[in-house]
């Protein structure tokens, strides 16, 4: 089982998509994480297709980074952004490239991480794989993390023409855990 140390803040440096948003999406996680009592250096367990455990770390989150996260379902939903990209780019050979539109059963493309990427000129025809992500601020048991994944998962099967693999995962911030399909 891969065990490393993550800064959550780490994803604007590993991501495609821009700083700000990446940003946002780790401070979300911090927000998420801090409203879990959760304290830096926490075991974050990954189950399913794959299998990882990590110790997250974060900025201190301050009042104002709660007061600017006072919506729940949209701070878990882009902390759980966060952590699922930097399980993507730490247990896998993709990365994220970009986010998909909406109806498409599925969040963002990934790519290989061995392709390259100008920062000036990227081309986005290295589309191989999907990503789909849920995120629980805390779960009553597991069989809601296992329900959600498998409509998850479900989801993708819009897309399913493109014939690339997808992945779901659901993050669940109280415990926290990580659990993820693939097909």
């Amino acid at each position: 089982m891969i065990e490393k140390d993550i800064n959550i803040y780490s994803l604007k440096n590993i991501s495609l998509l821009s700083k700000i948003t990446c940003d946002n999406f780790s401070e979300c996680a911090a927000v998420c994480l801090d409203d879990q009592n959760h304290k830096q250096g926490v075991s974050f367990s990954i189950n399913g297709a794959l299998k990882g455990n990590f110790r997250l770390y974060w900025y201190k989150v301050t009042k104002q980074m709660k007061n600017s996260r006072n919506d729940f379902i949209y701070t878990t939903e882009n902390g759980a952004y966060c952590l699922a990209m930097l399980i993507i780019q730490h247990l896998t050979k993709y990365k994220v490239i970009k986010q998909a539109k909406r109806k498409t059963g599925f969040d963002y493309y990934l790519a290989q991480k061995s392709t390259l990427f100008s920062n000036t000129n990227i081309v986005f025809n290295n589309e191989v794989a999907r990503l789909e992500v849920s995120g629980i601020l805390k779960a009553k048991n597991n069989s809601v993390i296992n329900i959600r994944l498998k409509t998850k998962i479900e989801q993708t099967r819009q897309s399913d023409h493109m014939n690339i693999p997808a992945y779901a995962i659901v993050i669940e911030f109280s415990s926290p855990l990580a659990k993820i399909a693939k097909k």
